[in-house]
């Protein structure tokens, strides 16, 4: 599904606030947005919390095994806690796996107070993230890797199979500050903005990601842009956004900022809000119900996405 320049994602279940992990709901989404075209289904990363999240790389390794045709996204995985020989092995497996339809997005992250749950040390993250992504590119792109970083050593390492994409799977920074928007220009091959960022803010951060492509000779056109977009179809706007602020409360530990970077109510207003994000430069949506998922989908590209482009593709 997608309308003439943008298309449509969509974040799968993976927190489950009960803590009863519905596998059945799942698969259900899954099978339902593969049947309407969507362009990709997604998970994100939260390892550490009380609410019930299912891993990234294993849930996607499970969709995987699930679908044949929609492409397999993360965002983002927090590669400076993961170990990065042991995270290329299974991403390369998983784009194997996949059929070559992975995207895998990475970033900072902004939590450094767990960093020692991890046995990680908060100095030099980023030196410790651009690191780990390099030895991760040339385990999926050389024979032998040797390699001298600061903090891992490489002698003659192979790594087989390789991924199924050539030269690797995609990777979709994730940034916010202007020096990791140029690191994302240097390194990836693509752009997503998070969820918890407000369209305004996503609209300067795409502006200073533009300025960094063109400085970087870099064709924008090659250079997708996406962001995810917590959304709730209902024409009772008190009652949407109050379950926005309980999920939002559980999830991020903070309920307010529903109010500042989710879409909520009638089919007309959620277009309204999807179409700033558009107009904002993302060329993907990715859209982010977080209750009734099966139902919200229904209604998202039933009620909202035609009434961006009426003559939108199904």
């Amino acid at each position: 599904m997608s309308t003439p320049g943008v298309a449509f994602g969509l974040a799968l279940p993976q927190t489950f606030l009960d803590g009863h992990v519905d596998v059945g709901l799942v698969r259900r989404v899954l099978a339902r947005a593969e049947s309407l075209g969507l362009h990709s289904v997604w998970v994100q990363e939260q390892i550490i919390g009380t609410t019930a999240s299912l891993e990234p790389v294993e849930t996607l390794t499970y969709v995987a095994a699930l679908s044949e045709r929609v492409k397999l996204g993360v965002a983002v995985l927090l590669t400076t806690l993961r170990a990065p020989v042991h995270l290329a092995k299974s991403l390369a497996t998983l784009d194997q796996l996949s059929g070559g339809r992975l995207i895998v997005g990475v970033g900072l992250g902004g939590n450094i107070a767990r960093y020692p749950a991890y046995g990680i040390e908060r100095a030099h993250r980023v030196a410790r993230f651009v690191e780990g992504l390099q030895i991760m590119k040339e385990l999926w792109t050389k024979p032998t890797v040797s390699f001298a970083g600061r903090f891992w050593r490489l002698d003659g390492v192979a790594m087989e199979p390789k991924p199924l994409q050539h030269p690797h799977p995609p990777l979709w920074f994730g940034a916010h500050h202007e020096a990791a928007i140029r690191r994302s220009v240097e390194l990836g091959d693509g752009f997503i903005g998070a969820g918890a960022s407000s369209i305004d803010d996503f609209a300067t951060v795409v502006s200073t990601l533009r300025t960094a492509l063109e400085r970087a000779d870099r064709d924008p056109a090659s250079f997708p842009i996406s962001k995810r977009v917590y959304v709730a179809v209902d024409e009772d706007e008190s009652r949407a956004i109050a379950r926005l602020e309980a999920w939002f409360g559980r999830f991020y530990g903070d309920a307010a900022l529903a109010r500042r970077v989710a879409i909520w109510g009638s089919p007309d207003r959620c277009a309204e809000g999807v179409r700033r994000v558009v107009g904002a430069g993302a060329t993907l949506v990715i859209l982010n119900p977080v209750f009734d998922e099966s139902e919200q989908l229904e209604r998202l590209t039933a009620d909202v996405v035609p009434r961006l482009i009426p003559a939108c593709a199904r």
